[in-house]
């Protein structure tokens, strides 16, 4: 997602709308749809959405904004992003539908009181922020139930990508340690619901590769200690 500062660069992201329509790994590519498909299904998973009030915080284009909205039914849900022309692009993409709104926002200080919502979504956002600490404490402000994705910092190959894939470097990507995310959620009062790790699809991967890496996927999840190494993503829900 967007780099959610108040003041912060958010140009990689400026540029993706620009060059792309879109963000890079919202695109059609078969790694991105399984990965993001996978994303979504343990997103949904962390907590009940149906009839709800929703934020999702750093919400990009819209695209997994709009999904939720489709697949889980709350009774509003409403993206934030600092990256205007990726507001610009949710905003057309949801046109009409009354359920789903966007704004211009930062992470850090939400135009939004406490508990006007009752589940927070903090999808692959606090890699790229500043002060991911204050981005976590901000949505456990404004709902009860916060669902946060973050790519998986015990995963060497995670690690690797960081430093060397140039998607990654031009984004500013900094991948945490699982347990130092549940540590800030225990600083900021709040206390871990559920936590799961999931996924062995990287994104922008050859559509070989893909489709291995899938078909191994249930396989490695499924199995403690490998999981919290092996998989992609780290994906938890806080409550207060």
């Amino acid at each position: 997602m967007s780099r959610t500062t108040p003041d912060g660069t958010v140009q990689p992201f400026e540029r993706d709308v620009q060059e792309h329509g879109g963000y890079q790994y919202t695109s059609d590519r078969l790694s991105c749809r399984l990965a993001n498909a996978r994303i979504s299904d343990a997103v949904l998973a962390g907590a009940s959405f149906a009839a709800k009030r929703v934020i999702d915080i750093g919400c990009g284009d819209g695209t997994y904004t709009r999904e939720i909205a489709t697949l889980a039914r709350p009774a509003r849900i409403h993206g934030v992003d600092p990256a205007a022309q990726a507001i610009a692009v949710a905003r057309a993409g949801s046109a009409g539908d009354p359920a789903i709104s966007f704004a211009v926002a930062s992470a850090y200080e939400l135009p939004h009181g406490a508990d006007e919502f009752d589940v927070a979504v903090v999808r692959c956002v606090l890699h790229h922020v500043d002060q991911p600490r204050q981005a976590i404490a901000e949505a456990l402000r404004v709902a009860p139930t916060v669902v946060v994705v973050e790519p998986n910092g015990l995963n060497p190959g995670l690690k690797v990508l960081e430093r060397v894939s140039k998607y990654h470097v031009d984004h500013e990507e900094r991948s945490y340690l699982p347990r130092r995310l549940d540590r800030w959620v225990q600083e900021l009062g709040g206390r871990m619901v559920r936590r799961q790790w999931v996924g062995f699809v990287p994104m922008f991967a050859p559509d070989a590769y893909a489709r291995a890496a899938k078909r191994v996927e249930p396989l490695l999840e499924a199995l403690p200690g490998v999981r919290s190494i092996t998989c992609a993503q780290y994906i938890f829900t806080a409550s207060r």
